[in-house]
């Protein structure tokens, strides 16, 4: 298990990928390069993951609850079932993430790109979409 930063990136720069259930609540992580990693069903709340790289990250009903994910690279992650109740992702880049059956309920999601995302079932009450590039928006 997982118990802080530093030991987290050191396992991730010697190769490892699989933190399935990490426990990092709370820890900043801010501008980190974390693509490819297994965080399914991990305790992310109040992360600040903030310009980090999660691009094609499993976060899989992980909980994101009030996490900093603005101007993240979440390009490709799967965040199916994952909680984000009042996340922050503005600016994020969720382009082809999927984001099925997720709890958006009241993130702030403004200027996102979600270009190409999967929004199945997900839950958006309250979120905020403002400037938010969405699904099968087409430029004119």
């Amino acid at each position: 298990m997982i118990v802080n930063k530093d030991e987290l990136l050191e396992r991730y720069a010697a190769g490892e990928r699989d933190f399935k259930g990490a426990d990092l609540i709370g820890t900043d992580l801010k501008g980190v390069n974390l693509s490819l990693a297994n965080f399914q069903e991990g305790s992310l709340s109040e992360t600040d993951l903030s310009g980090a790289n999660l691009s094609q990250t499993s976060l899989m009903e992980a909980t994101l609850g009030t996490a900093n994910l603005s101007g993240a690279n979440l390009s490709g992650a799967n965040l199916s079932g994952a909680n984000l109740f009042r996340a922050n992702l503005k600016g994020a880049n969720l382009s082809g993430a999927n984001l099925k059956m997720a709890d958006l309920t009241e993130a702030d999601l403004s200027g996102a790109n979600l270009d190409g995302a999967n929004l199945w079932g997900a839950y958006l009450i309250g979120a905020k979409l403002e400037g938010t590039k969405l699904p099968n928006n087409t430029d004119s």
